[in-house]
């Protein structure tokens, strides 16, 4: 897999989800497990270490957990997003105050692990189709209110982004164009409202939509729910002139046949929806 450029994740934005997730962790009264089996001044080390194999995202999310727990606490990570994982392997250290440090670890690790398993779960499909053109992206089925990680996960895997909203990009679907009155009416509309940087998709369903798309002119064609073969021919009749992305219950087992189709992109919603949680855990050091 080729590592690729990550985006930037705001610190505020990873500190504000992170915030959250702590007080409904605590509750009232905080973590009265730790307050009450252990000294006040005990301090402690631990490390985070994958048990699985897989491919890591959300460092800076565990970063943040222990940051805002206690700022006595040291957090180095060993191993950053992006970087595959054997069974073992450290990911962070952290050392200082023991009550701190087990309060802010279950926040740490969910975050931790929901993010590598959609990290893991993208490299699965991207190693799969690495020898063509085709892209792995993600869609819009996403937990609610960690769109933005989850997609940057997606890339911490080796895919990339599918718009992040309804306002950036114009996906025109078979509902809209029912309502629409057909294929080309959809597109038409769509060029009449948008922007010079706003870029058209349309889903069609079969090699006649597909036709009718093309003489509409949009960005790019979703072909939804065909088989290989049938994606081969679509690929031989739009020759190039449009971007061709290939959409429908595509899992580990089918992925390779349609990439090697000759399609440009291959969208997934499995991979944010259904990803499972990589397995990591933190263990106190004993000295």
């Amino acid at each position: 897999m080729t590592r690729k450029t990550l985006p930037h994740l705001p610190q505020l934005m990873i500190d504000e989800a992170v915030k959250t997730a702590l007080l409904e962790d605590w509750g009232r009264a905080g973590d009265i497990t730790s307050q009450a089996t252990l000294p006040e001044g005990a301090r402690a080390t631990a490390v985070i270490a994958a048990r699985k194999p897989g491919v890591l995202s959300g460092i800076g999310f565990a970063e943040s957990a222990f940051r805002q727990t206690d700022a006595g606490l040291r957090f180095e990570a060993v191993k950053r997003d992006g970087d595959r994982l054997a069974p073992k392997d450290v990911v962070a250290r952290i050392e200082g105050p023991a009550r701190g440090l087990l309060s802010a670890e279950r926040v740490a690790l969910n975050y931790l692990g929901h993010l590598s398993g959609i990290a893991t779960a993208t490299s699965a499909f991207a190693d799969l189709i690495a020898h063509t053109k085709a892209d792995i992206v993600c869609t819009r089925k996403t937990t609610p209110g960690l769109r933005a990680f989850e997609k940057y996960a997606v890339k911490c895997g080796g895919g990339s982004n599918h718009r992040f909203g309804l306002d950036d990009a114009i996906l025109i679907k078979d509902n809209h164009i029912a309502v629409a009155g057909g294929v080309t009416q959809a597109i038409e509309a769509a060029k009449a409202f948008a922007g010079h940087l706003v870029k058209i998709e349309v889903e069609v369903d079969t090699l006649d939509q597909l036709r009718e798309a093309l003489a509409a002119g949009p960005d790019v064609v979703m072909l939804d729910n065909m088989p290989p073969d049938v994606l081969r021919e679509a690929v031989a009749i739009a020759g190039g002139r449009v971007l061709l992305e290939a959409s429908g219950g595509i899992e580990l087992d089918t992925v390779k046949a349609v990439a090697e189709a000759g399609v440009d992109l291959i969208s997934s919603g499995w991979i944010t929806h259904s990803a499972p949680v990589l397995d990591l855990g933190l263990d106190i050091e004993i000295s």
